[in-house]
């Protein structure tokens, strides 16, 4: 296996005694990064790196690689790294809980709203006009990766074979690690043989699929009722396996609480997708909606813990072995193929919610309006969900019985 010439830069010994600053800067970041992932790491290099100099360009950039090598959400464990480098262990756990705190709570009053007024007509109709918008940001988001992740027409094919077996209904987790690894290696392969390498079976001796593939949910799942315990195995399950962005997340949700378990409609599922992105965090707090909806305060807590536990203990495992991950081509290959299956999983998510979203002339407009807008002027996403949800608010006010 060949390796790169330039390993990792990521400080080994984090300081001590800091861990006031590293709770004051992730608790402003959590109540104000709107827009996601690709928005909340922005915001954190202009803050960590332009103006407090916690790490240098060259280490941030390698700390997102880092990030990329594992599950979960990568701002989230970018904000989890960063604690603990600026703080040690400590600020391993405040930084990333400071940084999920204030979306949970804020996903938390939303989803009890929801729960309490979300039979009136209109609570409907506000999110008749979100759901669109919901679509359109997903979309924009495979439009955007697709041009990082789509290297050739090869590329592409894969992709759009992942959407197929994923909309005649082959497993998520199948798909996500069993596409990306065949890619993967298939990806590896062709580099070695292009540039003059022998190809050495040893090299794939140690590759295995992750424990999770083994497991089928839909088997599993259909025969355990809802519990508490349910949910937050299901979710933690979500957050030691999804990789390459929150969105992909939508794959699991679907496949497992709503084909599988029948403990979501697709309609809950969009409500929960739109609180997510109304809210500033990570887009994994669509769990707490999701926890709230199906067991109320103790599910929300459970769902939330069981998504995001996964990436403190990842984050913590890989630092020590982090430069030796990066070297190697094959699994810089093997994460490509992942994130190959990862937009297909996205894009055939895609296609289901607009099935359910857009219903009429008028969703249809809006889901066109918005995907127009953040293509063309990349506006925060929050703007758009905001305008969507007066939009279904009007209409409701204009069509509403009686007047």
């Amino acid at each position: 296996m060949s390796e790169s010439q330039s390993a990792p830069t990521i400080p080994t010994a984090p300081p001590r005694g800091r861990l006031a600053e590293v709770i004051g800067v992730f608790l402003r970041l959590g109540f104000t990064a709107f827009g996601g992932p690709a928005a909340h790491i922005a915001m954190m290099r202009e803050e960590m790196v332009q103006r407090r100099k916690w790490v240098t360009p060259e280490q941030f950039v390698d700390m997102i690689g880092v990030a990329n090598l594992i599950p979960g959400p990568t701002s989230t464990e970018m904000a989890i790294y960063l604690g603990y480098l600026r703080a040690g262990w400590p600020g391993l756990l405040l930084g990333g809980l400071c940084f999920i705190g204030p979306a949970m709570l804020i996903v938390l009053a939303l989803a009890w709203a929801y729960v309490t007024f979300g039979g009136l007509p209109q609570v409907g109709w506000l999110f008749y006009g979100v759901q669109p918008v919901v679509v359109a940001i997903v979309a924009q988001a495979i439009w955007t990766l697709s041009r990082t992740v789509f290297k050739g027409s090869w590329a592409f094919a894969a992709g759009a074979i992942v959407v197929a077996l994923y909309l005649l209904g082959l497993n998520v987790l199948v798909l996500l690690f069993g596409a990306g690894i065949v890619i993967g290696v298939s990806r590896w392969a062709i580099g070695r043989r292009a540039t003059g390498h022998p190809i050495d079976p040893r090299a794939l001796k140690g590759l295995v699929l992750p424990w999770p593939v083994g497991i089928v949910p839909g088997a599993l799942a259909a025969v355990v009722p809802f519990s508490l315990g349910a949910l937050f195995l299901t979710f933690l399950k979500f957050g030691t396996v999804i990789y390459g962005s929150g969105y992909v997340l939508l794959a699991f949700l679907r496949t497992d609480l709503v084909q599988n378990l029948g403990w979501l409609t697709d309609r809950q599922l969009l409500d929960a997708i739109a609180v997510g992105q109304f809210t500033p965090g990570p887009v994994f707090t669509t769990a707490t909606f999701i926890g709230y909806v199906l067991g109320g305060f103790p599910g929300a807590l459970l769902a939330t813990l069981g998504i995001f536990l996964p990436s403190f203990a990842f984050v913590a495992l890989i630092h020590p072995v982090a430069a030796r991950l990066r070297r190697y081509a094959l699994t810089s290959a093997l994460l490509d193929g992942v994130n190959i299956a990862a937009l297909g999983l996205m894009t055939g998510v895609l296609v289901q919610l607009a099935q359910n979203a857009l219903v009429d002339p008028l969703t249809w407009i809006i889901a066109a309006v918005a995907l127009g807008i953040l293509i063309r002027f990349k506006v925060n996403s929050v703007w758009l969900i905001a305008a969507g949800a007066v939009i279904g608010v009007l209409r409701f006010a204009i069509f509403a019985p009686g007047r």
